[in-house]
């Protein structure tokens, strides 16, 4: 049983410390953030090449272009299902995205966390900060789909190399909102939290009740 409940638990419990720590405006978590905020926006600035690769990072990582490359590896698998890979495995990765998307500005909307505020601004982005969106977002694609592909990769070579593409995926697209001074440390963090544990809470529960459906059958 405890097995099963851990991962919702785990994550509502970071996101609910880090949201309350926000939300009292605790002046330590509050100064480093806007201490490398300061810092990132300075490095970005004095380096045009390198904002614009972030600008480019930030386009091609939309949630509608991140989603609509899972949502194709889904469709993709449950043509492909089999002994290998179940179908309903692939409408559980589509719907445990679409729930990280919508918790994911659910959260913006009860932290209610206003965007850093930088002098001269290397780029703007619209709503609330608190948890980053493209950040949560690719974190959660990433592990739907290598959760998802998981038992057609046979090799441990390849099991390895998919989880460090996604971590590199999602850790780069944190690290291009902080240097583009759209979300603060914390935001970016939230979202390396928020993506992966819903989606690992999500499949724990998937897998629960596939268990009890093949005992019952």
């Amino acid at each position: 049983m405890w097995r099963c409940a851990w991962p919702p638990v785990a994550v509502a419990a970071g996101t609910t410390v880090a949201a309350y720590l926000l939300r009292s405006r605790v002046e330590g978590v509050l100064g480093w953030d806007e201490d490398v905020i300061r810092r990132a926006t300075d490095f970005t600035r004095d380096h045009p090449e390198f904002r614009r690769g972030l600008l480019v990072w930030e386009h091609v990582f939309l949630e509608r272009y991140v989603y609509g490359a899972a949502t194709g590896v889904c469709w993709w698998s449950w043509r492909r299902r089999g002994s290998v890979i179940d179908g309903s495995r692939a409408l559980w990765a589509f719907l445990a995205m679409m729930l990280v998307w919508n918790l994911n500005f659910d959260l913006k909307y009860v932290v209610r966390r206003l965007r850093p505020v930088v002098e001269d601004p290397v780029s703007l982005a619209p709503g609330f900060s608190f948890p980053s969106g493209h950040t949560a977002n690719t974190a959660a694609a990433a592990t739907a789909v290598i959760i998802l592909v998981w038992p057609l990769l046979r090799s441990t070579r390849a099991r390895g190399g998919a989880v460090a593409m996604g971590a590199t995926l999602s850790v780069l697209t944190a690290l291009d909102r902080v240097f583009l001074g759209v979300h603060y440390p914390t935001d970016v963090s939230a979202g390396l939290v928020i993506g992966p544990g819903m989606i690992v809470a999500s499949y724990v529960g998937y897998r629960t009740v596939r268990s009890a459906t093949k005992e019952s059958s």
